[in-house]
């Protein structure tokens, strides 16, 4: 992968079959003038002109870019390293997986340590390689205690104002996630809301009720589905009787929330998946996920930073704690996340797209710009084979 460099001025994609919201449209034309899309359409339908240069498409889908909206690392680097070369290595290992937008995502952690990856962030921003920078999930480190997954329990804490205070100031946050059950959670939640920020529950063990007041505070979303989330035994477990409805039912219920799912075929099975896209078909995001084992070989692994992060084993599939028993993150990018959604659901081909692309450009506020092949977005493109792996992509009209 290359630094960027100037686009010719007008391009056409021609004779592909391009994956809009709603539909494949066969033999399209897409042109591209300045890295922004100009028109849509089949062939016969778009003007080219002259002293264009010519993209041939043929045999292949041309797909929105896909937007991760979490993901820790890759190639061998976590975001939380918190260095300019651990970006760069991280985007360009997922731009070949066709992210072209990706929001870096905290661990649990130190302030030093999430200062520091904010820093890198700011940085990066400034020589995008690979995948452009969408902006930062601020994930860890406000969870439960119960809930704290692969990640390092020595760094989760309960939010403070002097705290995260520090991390908005930097401009840097665009999501922004707490347990709704922790105390000061709900002062979090706004501070984010008058950030802007999407606002999410992740690893919390939250009652219907607690969901209900984030929800109010600002709270629309909840991090990977059945993945260190409440639910009814373990809410049973935790506030007695009667048994309480946990963030699933929540989120099924309320039409304004949404979710997302790791689509690596180990997280959850077929049947999982099938039921989120039956329930939530507009409302579910595609995520990797992904730590910096993706695109390394079987092997441990520090998940967080490079000094301290908790420790994880891949065997090229998925990530596993050390102890072999518990899920540890995801080792692929978004392509398998839209092929394994493709294979085992009956969603159609542009519905897995669009949980890769416009759905999460949607939710984190950046529809009006990128996340579907529509005139006046950025030209974030990808030419996918018949089976859908990448050959090609195109960030703002440039070959990545």
């Amino acid at each position: 992968m290359s630094h960027r460099v100037t686009p010719p001025n007008v391009q056409a994609f021609v004779g592909g079959t391009a994956i809009l919201p709603d539909r494949l449209l066969p033999d399209a034309t897409l042109l591209c003038e300045a890295g922004k899309i100009r028109a849509v359409g089949v062939a016969t339908e778009i003007q080219v002109p002259p002293s264009t240069e010519h993209i041939d498409c043929s045999g292949q889908f041309l797909s929105p870019g896909f937007i991760d909206m979490h993901v820790h690392g890759g190639r061998g680097a976590d975001f939380m390293d918190g260095t300019l070369a651990a970006f760069q290595t991280v985007c360009t290992a997922h731009a070949q997986h066709g992210t072209t937008t990706i929001f870096p995502t905290t661990t649990t952690g130190t302030p030093q340590q999430i200062l520091a990856m904010l820093a890198a962030f700011q940085a990066a921003r400034k020589s995008p390689i690979g995948s452009l920078l969408g902006g930062v999930h601020l994930y860890g480190p406000y969870f439960a205690e119960d809930k704290v997954g692969c990640h390092l329990v020595s760094g989760r804490r309960e939010p403070q104002s002097s705290e995260y205070e520090s991390y908005f100031d930097s401009d840097c946050v665009r999501i922004a996630t707490c347990a709704a059950e922790l105390p000061g959670a709900i002062e979090f939640y706004q501070a984010a809301a008058e950030r802007g920020c999407l606002i999410t529950c992740g690893h919390s063990n939250a009652s219907w009720a607690e969901m209900q007041i984030a929800f109010e505070a600002g709270m629309r979303h909840v991090d990977h589905f059945w993945c260190a989330m409440s639910s009814v035994p373990s809410l049973r477990q935790r506030l007695g009787v009667p048994m309480q409805a946990s963030m699933a039912e929540f989120v099924l219920l309320n039409p304004l929330m949404s979710t997302e799912v790791i689509a690596d075929g180990f997280h959850l099975s077929p049947e999982l998946l099938e039921f989120a896209f039956r329930m939530l078909p507009e409302r579910l995001c595609l995520v990797t996920d992904a730590n910096r084992a993706l695109d390394m070989p079987a092997g441990e692994y520090r998940f967080g930073h490079c000094d301290d992060g908790s420790w994880l084993y891949s065997d090229g599939r998925v990530g596993w704690a050390t102890d072999r028993r518990s899920l540890a993150s995801s080792v692929v990018g978004m392509d398998t996340m839209v092929r394994t959604m493709l294979t085992h659901t009956t969603a159609t081909l542009p519905e897995v797209i669009r949980m890769a692309s416009l759905t999460p450009a949607e939710r984190t506020c950046i529809a009006a710009e990128t996340g579907s092949l529509e005139v006046g977005k950025w030209a974030d493109l990808l030419l996918l084979s018949d089976d859908l792996h990448v050959r090609q992509v195109y960030s703002r009209g440039v070959l990545v």
